[in-house]
C-alpha cells in the first residue's frame, strides 16, 4: 500500500520513472550553478558511519541523500547475519537479561549465575530471530528496503518524528513509500516464535503482545538514534567521517 509523499520524506527526492530521470536531464539555465550548490549543500552534511561510538552496529544507515541500488535477498540475509553475529551484538541482550534477571521476569529460571545464563540466552535467541525476520524473511517476501535513510534536515522534533515514523513506513524496493510490514509483521512473528522456547508460564497472550511491542519500540527508538548520530559524531566525537555510503 502506497502513502502520499512529503516534500521532506527522502522518497521525495528520488526519481521513480523514466519520466523523471528525462526532466532531470533537460538543460535549465543557471544548473551548473544548483548542482554545485547542491552538492556543497551535501558535503555539509554529516555522514553515517559503520559503526556508533565505534562499537554498536550501524550497517543499515543510509547518509542524507544518498540513493543507491535495490537491496537483493542476499544483500537483506547478510545485514540480518551482522546485526545478530557482529561481536557488538551481545550487549543488546547483556543488558535485557541483566533487567529480567532484577525483575525476576521469569521465576522459573531461578536465581544466580546459572538463572542469568538462561536470560542470556533466552535474549540472544529473541534478538537473532527478530533480525532474521525483520530484516530477511519479511522484507524479502514483501520486497521492501530494510535500511534506514537519514533525513539530516530539519529541527529536533521533525527529525525524531521522522525517525520514529520509520517503523511503521519504510520504502519498497522499487523506492515508494509503504507500510513496514517488515517491521510489524516480523516483529510479531518473532513473539509468537519465542513461545516454543520460553516456560509455560510465559506463554501468554499478554507476554506475546507485550514483547512484540517492546521490540517495535526498541527498533524505533534505535531510528532515533542513528538519525542524530551523524550530528554527534562530528560536532562531539570530532571524528572525520568518510564521505562514502554505509552499505
Amino acid at each position: 500500500m502506497q502513502a502520499p509523499r512529503g516534500s521532506d520524506d527522502p522518497l521525495a527526492r528520488t526519481p521513480d520513472s523514466a519520466s523523471a530521470s528525462g526532466a532531470q536531464n533537460q538543460p535549465a539555465p543557471g544548473g551548473a550553478q544548483k548542482k554545485e550548490a547542491k552538492a556543497g549543500s551535501q558535503n555539509d552534511r554529516a555522514a553515517q558511519t559503520k559503526r556508533i561510538l565505534g562499537l554498536l552496529p550501524n550497517f543499515r544507515s543510509v547518509s542524507t541523500d544518498d540513493i543507491l541500488p535495490p537491496q537483493t535477498a542476499k544483500e537483506k540475509f547478510l545485514t540480518a547475519t551482522d546485526d545478530s553475529f557482529d561481536y557488538s551484538s551481545i550487549f543488546i541482550p547483556v543488558a535485557l537479561a541483566g533487567y529480567g534477571y532484577l525483575r525476576n521476569a521469569t521465576p522459573e529460571f531461578g536465581t544466580g549465575p546459572g538463572a542469568y545464563g538462561q536470560y542470556l540466552w533466552h535474549s540472544a535467541l529473541d534478538q537473532t530471530t527478530e533480525n532474521y525476520l525483520v530484516e530477511f524473511v519479511v522484507p524479502s517476501l514483501a520486497h521492501q528496503d530494510n535500511r534506514y535513510y537519514t533525513l539530516g534536515r530539519g529541527g529536533l522534533f521533525k527529525r525524531t518524528g521522522y525517525a520514529l515514523s520509520r517503523a511503521v513506513v519504510t520504502r519498497s524496493d522499487t523506492s515508494h513509500r509503504q507500510f513496514n510490514v517488515s517491521e510489524i509483521l516480523g516483529a510479531g512473528a518473532s513473539a509468537a516464535l519465542s513461545t516454543t522456547y520460553y516456560p509455560a508460564s510465559q506463554r501468554t497472550f499478554g507476554n506475546v503482545g507485550s514483547t512484540w511491542g517492546v521490540d517495535v519500540g526498541i527498533d524505533a527508538a534505535s531510528y532515533v538514534v542513528k538519525e542524530f548520530w551523524p550530528d554527534i559524531n562530528r560536532k562531539w566525537m570530532h571524528r572525520v567521517n568518510s564521505p562514502h555510503p554505509v552499505q
